[in-house]
């Protein structure tokens, strides 16, 4: 069977290879440099809790923190201040580690190939596949050759700047430079180090700071981030230098305590949505797809969040095929959550970041700005839940806690053979059909695997068309007993079911291998 071809060997183009690996599809990964990885502690990224398990990798999870709260001052005083329950915390991590995490993972897989120095120059597909030209070496330097890769599907996680989409003269429209930001990622000894804050209107010795975002990132290691003014006036090493210290001051009653200073920069935050993620057999996921970043949204939570949503419906066409209307949910379900949060963002600058104007007379505006900033990192409103994919409807459905298309809350779980462990831990591999069975966490397995509903669940599960596996927990949240939850490989909930309700269980499962209608094949040469 030929290999799903992957452009661009970034967290997203990674994450995916390997999240088909699990389910069975062999990947070819196309990278034009030369694999690798720049360390640069300025550059790290937010993990929210649905895409966090890529934190967990070896090499990734040592250098990873999960906060314990976040905390929002004005003026030097404390407005808000929010303790993280278990399990809803985000994990930061400098982005190179999640990266050398990931290829560390990639190269102990046999069903993973990764070819550097390998740039896309053209694309054809048919009904049977696509071939992807491929020039080998330094192309520039005229040392290299032109080759044919040939594979099921493609996908494009080759960046802002992605071959992909040009070569399917796929439009990107939107903004750019919608926030600058200086970062600086040093290592001191600062107060609450668990905590993230924002602080605004911070009193210093040498003149406040407007606002700075500080993240812990352990070890002793932070990250700030100080918005600038809109505009392409360079800011200085000694610009930056000063901010740093007149920050650190107000935190050390006017004194400038011992740090190191790590990593600089500057870096801009756009708004950009690819107008189609999907041309037959090829698709766009990451930085090739979207850009966004103002307001504390996070790009690389979003490309991993494409990666978990695509990998398990390209594993059920490669397997089984005809699943292309399951194909064309990812557009419609990604494409639709990116752009709620793009809007939600357009929504919210004028708010956070004008000046002046009526908008400064209304009451309540510096709390409704303080508010707004703390959404993405709490994971709250438009800006920082992980959104709800639309999903059809049963006239069976069971109201429970977790709307269809959420992600599902975690839990502990038993399986058939006696086996317990985390719901969350079980994501990336077939779907899971969770029973709520009061009891089932006291009583050893053997007890109910042949009571009630559990045979003849357990027989039709073997006979439903795409993998699944039976799972029983005690409860969930609003669930009445006897509930059966289908959830997703991405971790969405699908449907909750009465556990009786087996034609419509049959009924969801042959929906995902139901037929569309064939885009037109798109063919592309650089």
């Amino acid at each position: 069977m030929l290999p799903v071809i992957i452009v661009g060997a970034g967290p997203t183009g990674l994450a995916l290879a390997l999240a088909l690996a699990r389910q069975g599809v062999p990947s070819h990964v196309l990278e034009p440099g030369d694999g690798r990885v720049d360390q640069r502690p300025a550059r790290s990224c937010v993990l929210p809790p649905d895409v966090a398990h890529w934190a967990g990798l070896p090499g990734a999870a040592d250098r990873a923190t999960t906060w314990h709260a976040w905390r929002t001052t004005l003026r030097g005083r404390t407005r808000e201040r929010v303790e993280y329950a278990a399990g809803t915390a985000p994990t930061h991590l400098p982005l190179d580690a999640l990266e050398h995490a990931l290829r560390l993972a990639a190269a102990g897989r046999r069903l993973i190939r990764i070819d550097t120095r390998s740039r896309l120059s053209g694309i054809e597909q048919d009904a049977r596949g696509v071939t992807a030209y491929v020039y080998r070496g330094d192309r520039d330097a005229g040392a290299g050759r032109e080759e044919k890769v040939t594979g099921s599907h493609l996908v494009g996680c080759d960046g802002a700047r992605s071959t992909v989409r040009k070569l399917l003269r796929v439009p990107f429209a939107g903004r750019t430079s919608v926030e600058r930001h200086a970062v600086a990622a040093l290592r001191a000894d600062l107060p609450d180090p668990a905590t993230a804050a924002l602080h605004r209107a911070l009193p210093a010795a040498h003149g406040p700071v407007d606002e700075v975002v500080v993240r812990p990132l352990g070890d002793r290691q932070w990250r700030l981030d100080w918005p600038l003014p809109t505009g392409e006036e360079l800011v200085t090493p000694e610009a930056l230098l000063d901010l740093v210290n007149r920050t650190l001051t107000a935190w050390h009653d006017g004194d400038i305590p011992p740090y190191d200073l790590l990593d600089t920069g500057v870096y801009l935050c756009h708004q950009r949505l690819a107008r189609h993620w999907r041309a037959g057999r090829v698709f766009l996921a990451g930085d090739a797809a979207h850009l966004l970043g103002a307001l504390g949204t996070q790009q690389t939570a979003e490309g991993l969040r494409d990666a978990d949503n695509l990998a398990w419906k390209l594993a059920l066409d490669w397997h089984h095929g005809d699943a292309d209307a399951l194909l064309d949910t990812y557009e419609r379900e990604r494409r639709g959550a990116v752009g709620a949060r793009l809007r939600a963002v357009d929504q919210a600058l004028p708010l956070v970041r004008g000046r002046g104007g009526i908008g400064a007379l209304l009451p309540g505006r510096e709390h409704s700005r303080l508010t707004l900033l703390g959404d993405a990192p709490l994971g709250r409103g438009a800006l920082g839940e992980p959104g709800t994919y639309p999903q059809p409807r049963s006239r069976y459905g069971v109201a429970v806690s977790t709307e269809p298309g959420a992600v599902i809350d975690d839990l502990p779980v038993t399986a058939l053979n006696g086996d317990r462990g985390q719901l969350h831990d079980l994501f990336g591999g077939p779907h899971l059909l969770v029973l709520t069975a009061p009891g089932a966490g006291v009583w050893d397995a053997c007890h109910w695997l042949s009571a009630g509903l559990m045979p003849e669940l357990a027989g039709v599960v073997k006979r439903l068309p795409v993998e699944a596996e039976l799972l029983v927990a005690d409860s969930y949240p609003g669930a009445p007993a006897h509930t059966l939850l289908v959830v997703r490989p991405d971790g969405r909930l699908a449907a909750a079911l009465p556990g009786s309700a087996i034609s419509e269980l049959v009924r969801y499962a042959h929906t995902l291998r139901g037929p569309a209608e064939q885009p037109p094949a798109v063919t592309g040469r650089d």
